[in-house]
């Protein structure tokens, strides 16, 4: 015999079954070039699968549908341009900010190189360019511990036969004929006239080797009575040294350690190896006094 709460169950299991939502897959293509296509598509699966294009409201509810897809691409595409407008004046002042420092720091360059010419006027030397040489206005050298090189500017196409070039041992004359010389003076040192030549460089230099006589020594300008360089401040090329003798190398490495031990203020080899002469003594004879031993 049958109970009735069991005739209830079974009406509410089927109840429950028949209201549950069913999904129905849906597979479609979409091509940008053509999206009511798409929508074709939508709206005929929605006329099969549901009755929902049968209700009264329909057709506004798709309409409205619509509208808020539109709002929100519109508030999308708002954001987007307002994160990219962000970022590109963070971009901006990130620039300015670049440009800022890079102003100031050629700022202080000049500053530096303003203060550098003042002490250079006031002490009457130099700085050496990147040639151990000087730019001046009317010629410019460059110098090795073997040589010195002059470049002197001259007027376009001018050929060979025009130009005044007599080296001598202790004496430099250049110029064009039928003007006054460029370079003509006494040589700051001695050199191999026999080992020197000119020649014109590009139709509007010209370039004069100097073989030095000396080859130990640095010089301060080419002729005298000409602006002179700092020779403490001289950077000799490390990479030609390979090219020198055993004895040249190493006095030019004598040279080039003391010159920058005088520059620290500090002893140079010379002065370093008396010390140790004059430590030593005193090790060796601790009996005598020395509290008033000066280094000559």
């Amino acid at each position: 015999m049958a109970k009735i709460s069991d005739f209830q169950e079974e009406e509410d299991t089927k109840k429950t079954s028949s209201s549950s939502p069913t999904t129905v897959p849906f597979s479609a293509a979409f091509d940008p070039s053509s999206p009511l296509g798409f929508l074709e598509n939508v709206f005929e699966f929605l006329a099969d699968e549901s009755d929902f294009l049968e209700k009264d409201t329909a057709a506004a509810e798709i309409e409205a549908a619509g509208k808020a897809a539109k709002e929100k691409r519109s508030r999308k595409k708002k954001a987007e341009a307002a994160a990219q407008e962000k970022r590109r004046k963070a971009e901006k002042a990130a620039i300015e900010v670049e440009r800022e420092e890079e102003k100031k720091v050629v700022n202080e360059e000049k500053e530096e190189a303003m203060e550098v010419e003042k002490l250079e006027e006031k002490s009457g030397v130099r700085a050496p360019n990147r040639g151990n040489g000087l730019d001046l206005e009317k010629y410019s050298w460059t110098q090795s511990l073997q040589e010195v090189t002059v470049n002197v500017p001259v007027p376009t196409g001018t050929k060979a036969r025009f130009v005044v070039c007599d080296i001598k041992k202790n004496h430099l004359k250049v110029g064009l004929k039928g003007l006054p010389p460029i370079i003509d003076g006494e040589l700051y040192q001695p050199i191999k006239p026999d080992d020197c030549y000119w020649s014109i460089e590009d139709q509007n230099a010209i370039s004069i080797l100097l073989t030095k006589h000396n080859q130990m020594e640095w010089w301060k300008a080419v002729v005298k009575g000409d602006p002179e360089i700092d020779t403490q401040k001289v950077e000799p090329e490390s990479s030609k040294l390979s090219d020198l003798d055993p004895e040249t190398r190493q006095t030019v490495e004598k040279m080039m350690f003391d010159q920058r031990q005088k520059t620290m203020g500090l002893p140079t080899s010379d002065e370093m190896q008396k010390q140790e002469i004059l430590k030593k003594f005193m090790a060796e004879h601790p009996e005598m006094d020395f509290s008033r031993a000066k280094m000559a």
